[in-house]
């Protein structure tokens, strides 16, 4: 299935800041490094004092002294732990932005119901999910006030994805096509989700989570990429 989507938008990805962010990730190593070593030497001292001012008919305990001990090389490494954590997800949100940025200029299928147009072959592409079989499945072509312009009758289909395509020649100054997906099993409509094919432009993150700019405008994260065509 082919399809002419252009987009003004330069295909370009952002990647300013980076010294910046090595800078402040390698401030933060050091200042979490320093807690630490700063808790072991508060601690080590305050044992010290207890041992030198314990009663010596009653001394310290060796049990006691060893569950202490543990106790701070317990939080001791947890903090080590969430460091190195912190710098995975850093690493991760690092290579998931480089691999995203590959898919700009793809074009891709996702939930909508704009159909792409082919202007030289004047033809208007679209797809559905369908939720289960269905007897009779038909696609109402709209113009941006939602008048009907023609009908995509599809049939008997299973459940699963279908592509269809629709002349738009009778109509070439229509503007945005819309669809309307009817499914029926006698009375009982079935469920069907439309999907439109769109064009990435750019890539970006927010909340940790890859998401692709479109470019009808739409933003959405990457997860919601039904195909990449």
């Amino acid at each position: 299935m082919t399809s002419a989507i252009t987009s003004s938008t330069p295909s370009t990805v952002s990647s300013t800041g980076a010294s910046s962010s090595t800078s402040s990730t390698s401030a933060t190593k050091n200042i979490n490094a320093n807690d630490a070593a700063n808790s072991q030497d508060r601690f080590l001292k305050l044992l010290v004092a207890q041992m030198n001012n314990q009663d010596p008919m009653n001394p310290l305990d060796n049990a006691q002294m060893t569950s202490q001990i543990a106790q701070i090389n317990t939080v001791t490494g947890i903090e080590q732990l969430n460091t190195t954590v912190k710098g995975m997800v850093s690493q991760f949100a690092a290579q998931q932005m480089l691999q995203g940025s590959a898919m700009v200029g793809h074009q891709v299928l996702v939930e909508g119901d704009s159909m792409a147009v082919n202007t030289e072959t004047k033809t208007a592409y679209g797809a559905l999910d369908l939720s289960e079989s269905a007897a009779d499945v038909k696609v109402q072509v709209l113009n941006a006030s939602g008048k009907e312009l023609g009908v995509v009758e599809l049939g008997s289909l299973k459940a699963g994805r279908v592509n269809f395509e629709w002349d738009t020649s009778a109509h070439p100054d229509s503007g945005p096509l819309h669809f309307q997906v009817v499914a029926k099993n006698g009375d009982t409509n079935v469920a069907a989700t439309p999907l439109t094919i769109d064009q990435v432009v750019s890539v970006s993150q927010a909340n940790g989570a890859l998401q692709l700019q479109l470019g009808r405008g739409d933003t959405i994260d990457f997860a919601a990429v039904k195909s990449v065509l």
